[in-house]
């Protein structure tokens, strides 16, 4: 059976089936909303329901709250339309603009930047052009069928390359292979290896029409779309007053700090704020401690006038975005964010 939504003030209808969700229903058509995960687990994808009836679907309640769903919000990743639906969403790009596609790769280099931490750079055919926004990240698909997200940090060229920022996960089918450690049980992944990819995905990008100044979050790998973002900003002569902060739990876990101090050198609006979380000597970590989104908090505790985009594990972004908007007056329209959920987020029970 297929129903039809709208979206926003617009008149024009877009179709959906009742087995498929309102975001595969939106991606299929070349329709790009906001979303993250696509599993329910990180509630990125949020919209409001305007008018009709949907099935929530299976979600973490994290994501969506009871009190978010008495509010007429639900999410894109997860719901079914039971009805034909009038939808308030943010439209990040209408059909025809991007349009994601599955390619094979070469791994040109595996770089270990820290004991947990790899820079993989992969080569897409020169045959195929790759168009993405900064920011956006790209699916490994696995021979298994399942796949892995990874946020791209290098900003569009011409090159056709990709770089990805990997960390460690003991257990993890493709973060095993990368930092495979030779045992028999393990199919290491080695540079001239050939994969498979699918992208460009997701909705993490600079808002380039505001004026407002930038404060980036980033959360250990959550630095790797940050990267990119700000590489294009300086690329296009972006000069917005620009704030990172990058919380990770030890200093040698701040795996590109010189590339972030170079920034804060050369760049006449940027400054650099790294934050370790653990307990350590101040001989050894003599700069600021504890979670990162307090950081920010403590030197700007009115963000009223400030965009923040956020990278990096569920419980920092969803953290910062509760605190920033309600202590902070950070309008809520001015939170941007990409959380990096893992096979363990994505299998926590949900309602």
């Amino acid at each position: 059976m297929t129903l039809h939504f709208t979206l926003n003030t617009s008149s024009d209808l877009y179709k959906i089936e009742v087995n498929e969700t309102i975001l595969q229903a939106a991606l299929k058509q070349g329709l790009i909303l906001p979303y993250g995960c696509k599993n329910g687990a990180c509630g990125s994808c949020k919209a409001t329901l305007i008018d009709g009836r949907v099935d929530y679907g299976p979600h973490q309640s994290k994501a969506l709250t009871e009190s978010e769903k008495n509010n007429n919000k639900i999410l894109l990743c997860t719901a079914k339309a039971l009805t034909n639906l009038k939808l308030q969403a943010t439209l990040i790009a209408k059909p025809g603009v991007i349009t994601p596609k599955k390619l094979p790769c070469r791994v040109e280099s595996i770089q270990k930047k820290a004991e947990d931490i790899a820079i993989v750079k992969l080569k897409l055919p020169s045959s195929e052009r790759f168009d993405f926004i900064a920011g956006q990240y790209v699916d490994i698909l696995l021979k298994d069928g399942k796949r892995r997200s990874y946020s791209m940090a290098n900003a569009p060229n011409q090159d056709n390359f990709v770089e990805l920022h990997i960390k460690h996960t003991p257990g993890g089918a493709f973060t095993d292979a990368i930092f495979g450690d030779g045992t028999p049980s393990i199919n290491a992944i080695r540079e001239k290896d050939i994969l498979r990819l699918e992208g460009p995905l997701g909705t993490f990008f600079l808002r380039e029409d505001s004026s407002r100044p930038i404060i980036f979050l980033a959360s250990g790998t959550g630095f790797a779309p940050i990267k990119a973002v700000i590489e294009n900003a300086i690329t296009k002569g972006i000069d917005r007053e620009i704030h990172l902060f990058w919380g990770v739990r030890k200093p040698s876990e701040l795996y590109m700090c010189d590339l972030a101090e170079n920034w804060e050198k050369t760049l006449k609006n940027f400054k650099f704020v790294p934050v370790v979380s653990d307990e350590i000597n101040k001989s050894e970590w003599p700069g600021k401690t504890g979670f990162v989104h307090h950081a920010v908090i403590s030197e700007f505790p009115d963000l009223s006038g400030y965009s923040v985009y956020s990278c990096g594990s569920p419980i920092m972004v969803q953290s910062a975005q509760k605190d920033f908007v309600k202590s902070c007056n950070l309008p809520q329209e001015q939170f941007f964010s990409d959380a990096f959920t893992t096979a363990a987020d994505i299998t926590e029970k949900k309602v």
